[in-house]
C-alpha cells in the first residue's frame, strides 16, 4: 500500500504540475519547502547537521535562514524535474548557463572520452538535460527504487532527456563494463558521487571531516584513459549555472589505490569549495559524514567486523533514483572491460 500511494504521488506530480502556471508551481512548491522546514522533521535536522559543517561559524538563526533556503532549492530541483518534459529545447539552453564547457568538448573531440563527476547541487536532471540538448547524450547509473513502477517511470523520464540510464542492480547488465566501453568508444558519462557512506566507499577529507565517496569516476578514468572532469552547479536566480572544472590528472606515481585515493580527494576539493560558495543549493538531507553513523556492533568472537552503516543501502540525498551511488568494488574494474 506504501509503494502503491508513492508511485501515485510522483505520478500525480508528473500529470499536473506540468500543467499547472509556472508562477503558481513555483508558490506551491515554495510553500511546501516552507511547511516542511518549519516542521523540523529529521531530514531538515540532517541538513542543519551538514549545514554547521559547511558554515561552522553561523548563529542559530543565520543557520536556520540557509537551511530555509536550503529546503526551497531542493523543492525548486522537484518543481522543475516534475514540470522538465514540457520545456521547449530553447527554454532548456537558455536557463542553463555552464563555464567550461570547452573542457568537456576537448575531451571527447579528442577521441578520449569523459566522466562528468557532481555532487548533489542544483538540478543534476536539468543540467543532464542541457547536455543531450547540445549533442552530447550520456550514459549514467541509476539507484533501483521500489516501488518498480517508479523506477522504471523515472528511467524513462530521463531516457526521454536524452540518457541512457544503467540500474545499479537487477537489471541484468554489467554497469561498470558498459561504462568504460562507452568511455572507450570517446562518449560521455555523468555521475553524481559525493556520497558512498558504504565499505567499498574511498575515505576522503571533506570539511576538515571525514567521509567516504564513490572510487567509480576515478577508477574508471584510470582504466580507460577518459578525462575526470569535476563540475558543480547552483541556482541564480532563474537560472542553473555551472562549472565545469579543470581535469583531474592520474597521478604518475603509486599504486591503482594510491591514485584512485589522490584523484577522488583532488575532486572532493573541487566540490567543496562550490558548496562553500552554494551551501544552499547542496541537497544533502541525510548523514554524510562518518562522525554522524551509528557505532557498529562487534561481531560474535571478537573484532570489529558488525553490519555496515545503516546509510549504506539508502539512496542519496535527493535521490529518487539518483545518478552514482555505492560501487560493486573500491579500485579495480574487471579485466576486459
Amino acid at each position: 500500500m506504501t509503494d502503491r500511494l508513492v508511485y501515485w504521488a510522483y505520478a500525480l506530480g508528473w500529470a499536473v504540475l506540468k500543467h499547472l502556471p509556472e508562477p503558481v508551481a513555483r508558490w506551491l512548491f515554495d510553500r511546501l519547502a516552507d511547511y516542511a522546514w518549519r516542521r523540523r522533521g529529521p531530514r531538515v535536522l540532517q541538513l542543519e547537521a551538514n549545514l554547521r559543517r559547511v558554515r561552522p561559524g553561523l548563529h542559530e538563526a543565520a543557520l536556520r535562514r540557509l537551511s530555509r533556503a536550503g529546503m526551497r532549492s531542493y523543492l525548486r530541483y522537484w518543481m522543475e524535474s516534475f514540470r522538465l518534459p514540457v520545456w521547449s529545447r530553447e527554454r532548456v539552453l537558455r536557463d542553463v548557463q555552464v563555464d567550461g564547457l570547452e573542457r568537456l568538448r576537448e575531451a571527447l573531440e579528442s577521441g578520449r572520452g569523459a566522466v562528468v563527476a557532481l555532487p548533489h547541487m542544483g538540478n543534476w536532471d536539468l543540467a543532464g538535460t542541457w547536455i543531450a540538448q547540445l549533442g552530447h547524450p550520456f550514459t549514467t547509473v541509476a539507484e533501483r527504487l521500489k516501488p518498480e513502477r517508479l523506477f522504471d517511470r523515472f528511467v524513462a523520464f530521463r531516457e526521454g532527456q536524452g540518457m541512457e540510464v544503467l540500474a545499479l542492480t537487477g537489471g541484468g547488465v554489467n554497469v561498470i563494463g558498459t561504462l568504460a566501453r562507452r568511455l572507450r568508444e570517446g562518449k560521455l558519462v555523468c555521475l553524481v558521487g559525493d556520497r558512498d557512506l558504504s565499505e567499498a566507499g574511498i575515505e576522503v577529507s571533506f570539511f576538515g571531516e571525514p567521509t567516504r565517496m564513490p572510487a567509480g569516476p576515478a577508477a574508471l578514468c584510470q582504466r580507460t584513459g577518459a578525462a575526470l572532469l569535476p563540475a558543480t552547479l547552483w541556482y541564480d536566480g532563474p537560472v542553473l549555472r555551472g562549472t565545469i572544472h579543470p581535469e583531474v590528472p592520474v597521478p604518475e606515481e603509486g599504486d591503482r589505490k594510491a591514485r584512485t585515493l589522490a584523484m577522488t580527494q583532488a575532486m572532493a576539493d573541487v566540490w567543496q569549495r562550490g558548496i562553500g560558495e552554494h551551501p544552499q543549493d547542496w541537497h544533502m538531507l541525510q548523514k554524510f559524514w562518518l562522525a554522524d553513523l551509528p557505532a557498529r556492533e562487534p561481531a560474535a568472537g571478537g573484532g570489529s567486523a558488525g553490519a555496515p552503516p545503516e546509510s549504506a543501502a539508502e539512496p542519496a540525498a535527493g535521490a529518487s533514483g539518483a545518478y552514482g551511488a555505492p560501487w560493486p568494488g573500491p579500485y579495480d574494474l574487471p579485466e576486459g572491460a
